[in-house]
């Protein structure tokens, strides 16, 4: 016998997942690229996972039709920057949709980077090679086998929970 208070509905809609998506933590990200003309390209991401040691490879998960997801494709590359505690602004600006998001903050693309590097504002970047994507409903999922990953900073990660931003606690 099923209390109803446990009971679940059939089908969830995307309310209910963004809101059980909410209370599960994260940290948060800027996958970058390189569109083929130069232009690079970026948006802020929480989707991200490890997925294997041997070889180093991890996936993020990114809009179907987004002009980062694009670039990705095109290079066959990007960056995963980490974003530290102070980095919130940047977060917001790289989910915003502002067509000037380059202008805004420091960055470099290195001569070996798949991307470019957040340089105030990631502790962490991964540059990663596309190695299999997959569509599931809105969006792409990207594995990429890291290639490089380079510290830039000692500074707490960023953190997105319950629709805020926080700072990893500090002992």
């Amino acid at each position: 016998m099923t209390d109803s208070a446990t009971r679940t509905p059939d089908t969830a809609t995307s309310n209910d997942f963004r809101t059980m998506m909410s209370g599960f933590p994260t940290g948060v990200s800027i996958v970058t690229a390189m569109d083929p003309d130069g232009t690079p390209r970026g948006m802020t991401c929480s989707s991200v996972c490890s997925v294997s040691l041997e070889p180093p490879v991890l996936l993020v998960c990114l809009r179907h039709g987004s002009p980062t997801l694009d670039a990705v494709l095109s290079s066959g590359g990007f960056a995963v920057n980490l974003l530290h505690n102070s980095a919130q602004q940047t977060a917001e600006l790289f989910a915003s949709g502002n067509q000037h998001r380059f202008k805004l903050v420091p960055w470099e693309s290195e001569p070996d980077g798949a991307g470019p590097h957040l340089t105030q504002d990631a502790h962490t970047v991964a540059d990663c090679d596309v190695l299999l994507t997959q569509r599931v409903g809105d969006h792409v999922t990207v594995y990429g086998q890291i290639r490089r990953v380079t510290r830039r900073v000692d500074r707490a990660p960023l953190l997105y929970g319950l629709r805020q931003f926080r700072s990893w606690p500090q002992d």
